[in-house]
């Protein structure tokens, strides 16, 4: 029997927080979503304003950031034509996510969730997620 420990809707509620504290802090309203270490969705939320589109993709890039043990932004750049993991985009139905802002969130070294975050350029996607993150072990 294992014991596993894993992101609950309190934690969830931080990290869309500092999510939310930094989208409103660079003006863009963001599709947030939060998952457990297995990719199972814990919490979303749609900013005011926030993309319907990217509502899916925030909770894809959560789902893949907890389920590969990895960020989003990694497997975009080894997807690419030539690199090992090509073509995994259209893995599982297509669900993979290979833009950045999917970062997984760890303790003592484990992932035990993950953090999606989609609106904005995948530069602000990421910098939005990583400051979720910031705030979450603040």
């Amino acid at each position: 029997m294992q014991t596993i420990t894993t992101l609950d809707i309190t934690d969830a509620r931080k990290l869309i927080e500092g999510a939310r504290n930094h989208a409103d802090k660079i003006g863009v309203p963001m599709c947030i979503a939060v998952t457990d270490n297995a990719g199972n969705l814990i919490a979303f939320e749609r900013m005011e304003g926030g993309k319907v589109t990217s509502t899916t993709i925030a909770i894809d890039k959560a789902y893949t950031a907890a389920a590969a043990r990895k960020a989003t932004h990694e497997y975009g750049e080894a997807s690419q034509p030539g690199k090992p993991a090509y073509g995994i985009n259209s893995a599982i139905g297509g669900r993979l996510m290979v833009v950045a802002g999917g970062l997984p969130v760890t303790a003592d070294g484990m992932v035990v969730g993950a953090i999606g975050i989609s609106s904005g350029t995948p530069t602000q996607d990421l910098e939005v997620a990583r400051a979720a993150l910031a705030h979450f072990s603040a």
